[in-house]
Formats: structure tokens, C-alpha cells, sequence
């Protein structure tokens, strides 16, 4: 399982994270001992994103070839973002990847690249109405799941993008395992833990 994560300058940081964190546990718990990932950026290895994190990259201005999926985050500044020719570029290489996730804005740059045709779509709420003529219909959910293209709203999605995305790679247990670890609770898992132990769950 080979994954790219995608960083660029004045990205959200906490979309990224918030979705790499759940999926690259299917590893660190031994759930997809082979998931292997990279983040990947344009124009240098290292970038900053909008309240001053740094990130590091370890693939610059490489195609996005020979990975199962593709995520990309969302940035305040999108209206300067989606401008940005040579992370389009980047971005058109994902053609061919199975499985492409976006987080809040990051679904306009998907929609910018055409990613969005034809499917069911969402984005921050402030930017529904630009991806509105990108996609077949805009949805307000938390996470819009049309096979090949998962989309999700604001930045707090994106660990419910990753969760789901947990699911839909590993499975429901899995999916139980990763998110009572991450201590993320819901009424669901709430009652399933207090009917277990939590070292019971997570065996």
C-alpha cells in the first residue's frame, strides 16, 4: 500500500495531519505491515504551512506514479492555491491512482484538475459554492464517498476522512481498533467500551 500525501506553502496543516495520523496507524498497529507513504511537494523539500508549521518532504516535483492513493489538504488561501500551475501539474499525474482523498479546500484543487466530474462532492462550507460547477452535486456531509474520489468538509473532517478511509481498507473492526486508540469517540464506540475493556478492544 503506497501512499502520497501531498504538502504545499500555506496548506492547512491540521487537514494533513489529522488524515495521515489514522491511516498510517494500519501500520504502526500491524494492521497493513507494508503501507509505505511519501509526502510530496512542488518546488522544495521542506514547506510552511499556514500558522507556521514546518513539514519536510522527501519526493519534490516527482509524477504522482505507482501509489494507491493520492490525499491532498486544504489551504485558507485557495482562491491564491488553485492558481497555482505547477501543483495542478502535480496534481494531473493522480490521474491514474486508484484512490484520491481530499480534505476541506482540497477539493477545489481536485475539482480544478477535473477530478470532480460527473461525482458527488464537498468541501468547507465557504467554499461549496466554488466547487459548485466542478461537480455533479455539491453534499453537506462530513465525508461524500464516490468510489475512486473521497471528499470532506472543514479541517476537522479530516480524521473522519482518515477513519473512513481506515474502514474501507482494513475494515469495520480495524476501523474500531484505530479510532478507540486515537481515543475519538463517538456514542457508538462509547458503548461498545463500556461494554469491553479497552485492551479488550484493541486486541
Amino acid at each position: 500500500m503506497n501512499i502520497a500525501f501531498i504538502a504545499y506553502e500555506d496548506m492547512t496543516g491540521l487537514d494533513l495531519v489529522g488524515f495521515l495520523d489514522p491511516v498510517v496507524r494500519l501500520r504502526t498497529m500491524g494492521f497493513i505491515p507494508d503501507l509505505r507513504y511519501d509526502i510530496c511537494t512542488v518546488r522544495s523539500s521542506e514547506i510552511t504551512d499556514d500558522h507556521g508549521l514546518k513539514i519536510v518532504a522527501n519526493k519534490v516535483d516527482q509524477p504522482l506514479v505507482g501509489y494507491d492513493l493520492v490525499f491532498v489538504p486544504g489551504t485558507y488561501y485557495i482562491d491564491k492555491i488553485r492558481r497555482d500551475e505547477n501543483l495542478l501539474d502535480l496534481l494531473r499525474t493522480a490521474k491514474q491512482i486508484p484512490l484520491k482523498v481530499s480534505v476541506c479546500t482540497g477539493g477545489v484543487l481536485f475539482g480544478e484538475v477535473g477530478f470532480l466530474q460527473g461525482l458527488r462532492a464537498t468541501t468547507h462550507p465557504n467554499a461549496l459554492r466554488t466547487i459548485e460547477p466542478m461537480c455533479a452535486k455539491v453534499v453537506r456531509e462530513r465525508v461524500v464517498d464516490e468510489g475512486d474520489v473521497i471528499t470532506a468538509g472543514g479541517v476537522t473532517s479530516a480524521i473522519d476522512a482518515g477513519l473512513h478511509v481506515v474502514k474501507r481498507l482494513a475494515g469495520a473492526d480495524v476501523h474500531d481498533k484505530i479510532a478507540v486508540q486515537m481515543d475519538y469517540r463517538t456514542p457508538f464506540l462509547a458503548f461498545k467500551a463500556g461494554e469491553k475493556r479497552f485492551d479488550a478492544l484493541m486486541e
